[in-house]
Parts: structure tokens; C-alpha cells; sequence
């Protein structure tokens, strides 16, 4: 989604200090956007892969198959897990 395709009514403030400015100007300029373009765009895209990440998984078919078997499983005793879990830790 590009921040251009919204109308603009909220403003974000961020505080830089001169050499990352400039790295931004830069980087700004070579992507032929203003400061506040690229900033909106890098950051709309950023914000995409962290919640894409959180939110959904893609498989293959065949693993999918053997992911959604795994599921299907039915619930095994795991007695040195069940031991991890309730016994005293190094920290109490």
C-alpha cells in the first residue's frame, strides 16, 4: 500500500540527529521522494512484514499436509516435560 493512496490528516513527528537527517535526505533523493515519502513508505512496508510475521504462515502443500497431520495428533503423555514444567527451577 503506498502513503499515497490515503488522504493525509495525521502528522508524525520524528526526532533525528544531523547525520541520520542527512542519511534519510540521501536516501530520499536517490528514491527520487521527499523525506516524508520515504520515511511513510519504508515504514508502511516494515509495518507489513512485522505484523505478517505475527499474524499468518505460508506452506508448501506437502508441508502444510504434514503440519495440519501434526495438529490432527492426538495428545501424548510427555512425562519429562510435564516434570520441567511443575518442578522448582535454578531460580526458584
Amino acid at each position: 500500500m503506498s502513503a499515497a493512496i490515503h488522504s493525509k490528516s495525521e502528522r508524525i513527528d520524528v526526532r533525528a540527529s544531523t547525520p541520520v537527517k542527512q542519511l534519510l535526505q540521501e536516501a530520499a533523493r536517490v528514491a527520487h521522494k521527499n523525506v516524508s515519502e520515504f520515511l511513510l513508505d519504508a515504514g508502511i512496508i516494515a509495518t507489513n512484514q512485522t505484523l505478517a510475521d505475527r499474524t499468518r504462515f505460508e506452506l508448501a502443500p506437502e508441508k502444510w499436509q504434514a503440519f495440519h497431520a501434526a495438529l490432527d495428533r492426538p495428545v501424548s503423555s510427555k512425562p519429562r516435560l510435564q516434570k520441567l514444567l511443575t518442578a522448582p527451577g535454578l531460580l526458584g
